[in-house]
């Protein structure tokens, strides 16, 4: 009896780890089934135009200027009265927001940085900035060994677009995108975003200017001819006149 009863309990033993073996090895093969990993062609589905791929984008970003003030030294000097100047023209043309005046605190040159905020202070006021648009505060630096700046910002529209050097999928014969003969995913993207470090104002890449005055003065002078009878136009130089010198006769 003991013999029969330990020989059907081994025939069970191997039966359940025959099943367990099956069970397993059936999983694996649905998971090896539901993972189908492909690479995404990019180039297949994007824009073949590179403006819609790679879109210009308003937004506010913030304009600044540092100005290194050294520890013995509490006043400005002649360049950076004239930076601040050009950056109190620049926030009448182009600021969206107030002026930010940041001073290093518990650095070597914060008492000299101070006395230079007194005289930045004075230099926008004689800009015509109102005194409400001007905020102060301080801020720590977490290097001791940087020498800490006086950083002077407002916020203004800027146009930006990339980042370039995107590249999502291959550019080779094996991608659906080559053999559509569809432009690969970071072309154009260089351009883009040069243009929009380069325009001076970026609305005009929403829409265009109004309509500015006429000069007045050349404007005068026409109507003048015209009344005159005489040639309204500006007069073209004569043979003779348009040489650029007598050397060599």
């Amino acid at each position: 009896m003991t013999r029969n009863h330990d020989a059907t309990a081994a025939r069970r033993g191997s039966r359940s780890i025959l099943v367990r073996t099956v069970l397993i090895a059936g999983c694996a093969t649905l998971l090896a089934g539901c993972y189908n990993h492909t690479r995404t062609d990019v180039s297949a589905t994007a824009p073949s135009d590179y403006r819609q791929r790679h879109p210009i984008v308003i937004k506010e970003k913030d304009r600044t200027v540092e100005l290194f003030i050294g520890t013995s030294r509490g006043a400005l000097t002649p360049e950076q009265r004239a930076e601040v100047l050009a950056f109190a023209r620049g926030w009448r043309q182009e600021a969206t927001g107030g002026i930010v005046i940041e001073v290093p605190v518990g650095t070597r040159n914060a008492a000299a940085a101070g006395g230079a905020m007194h005289e930045i202070r004075s230099i926008l006021s004689a800009a015509r900035i109102p005194p409400n648009g001007v905020v102060a505060r301080g801020y720590r630096v977490t290097n001791p060994r940087q020498l800490a700046t006086v950083r002077l910002n407002y916020p203004r529209m800027a146009a930006e677009a990339g980042p370039c050097g995107l590249w999502p999928s291959d550019i080779g014969a094996t991608t659906e995108g080559y053999r559509q003969n569809k432009p690969y995913w970071n072309l154009g993207c260089a351009s883009q975003r040069n243009l929009a470090a380069m325009v001076a104002n970026p609305s005009d890449l929403a829409q265009p200017r109004g309509d500015g005055p006429a000069y007045q003065m050349r404007r005068t002078v026409v109507l003048d001819n015209y009344r005159k009878g005489e040639q309204t136009s500006s007069k073209a130089p004569s043979n003779e006149s348009a040489k650029i010198s007598d050397v060599g006769k």
